[in-house]
Parts: C-alpha cells; structure tokens; sequence
C-alpha cells in the first residue's frame, strides 16, 4: 500500500432482534426506538419522504444528506494507514455515496449486509470501493480498530 494512501475496513456487525426492529437509517430523532412500521402507522407521509427525499430529516433528527455528509467528513480526515472499524449498515451506505461521488438518494439503493466487510481504499477525493467480503478477511497487523458508529 502506497504510504499515503488510507485504506477504510468498515464491519457490519451481526443484527440480533433488537437491531432487526431499530434498524432504519441515520439518527432518528423522535423516531429514535421505535420501528419504521410503528413510525410509518403514525404518519405515513413522514416516512414517505425520509424514504424519497434525502434533504428531509426525522423531528429532531440526522438526514440521509447529514449522514453522508458526516461519513464524508469521517473518510476525508482519516490519516494514511489501515482503519477497521465496526459501523451501522447506515454509516457503511454513506460512506460508500461519499466515496463514490454517488446522489444522496442512492443511500437506499444500498445494502451492507451483516457480518461483512466494505474495503475502501485509495484517499480523499479518489476512492475504490471492495464489498461483500466475510469479516476474517478484514485481520491485518497494524490496523486501528474502532467500535461503534463514526
């Protein structure tokens, strides 16, 4: 790896059932513990458009451009070296819109599977993108290891 360079191990980590039924996107607000099911019977338009417009943010929460915009802030201040992080499937789509240079609505568009690993590598500005691969493969001497959201 070029001494410059920055490479980005972003883990999903496992989703046991309490994960299943929170696990909807960026920070919530007064969304925060509950489920999109019980969000969306008590005011459909509002999930409506957190789903289709990534300007719009839940009362007192993150939008999906907020997110992509920390995540990028995240990327793009890393110093050269190998990062491995475990991150929400949420911050791990952001983090892939932000490298890409992909529109915010694409964010749902993506999947990040549990257990697996997203490789970005490369630097701020130019980024390649590895995806899928299973979590082991992620073990690399040297590697700072962070838990929790970025």
């Amino acid at each position: 790896m070029n001494p410059s360079s920055v490479r980005v191990l972003l883990v999903t980590p496992p989703l046991d059932a309490a994960m299943r039924e929170h696990r909807f996107g960026p920070e919530y607000g007064e969304w925060a513990g509950r489920t999109l099911d019980e969000v969306a019977a008590e005011d459909p338009g509002a999930v409506r458009s957190w789903l289709t417009d990534p300007a719009y943010a839940p009362p007192g929460g993150e939008s999906v451009l907020d997110l992509v915009g920390r995540a990028g802030r995240w990327l793009d201040g890393l110093a050269p070296g190998t990062h491995r992080i475990t991150a929400a499937q949420s911050f791990v789509r952001a983090a892939v819109v932000h490298a890409l240079g992909l529109p915010a609505a694409a964010f749902w568009r993506l999947d990040a599977k549990p257990r697996t690993l997203t490789e970005l590598s490369g630097r701020a500005g130019r980024w390649n993108l590895r995806l899928g691969g299973p979590c082991g493969e992620a073990e690399e001497p040297g590697a700072v290891a962070v838990r929790g959201e970025a």
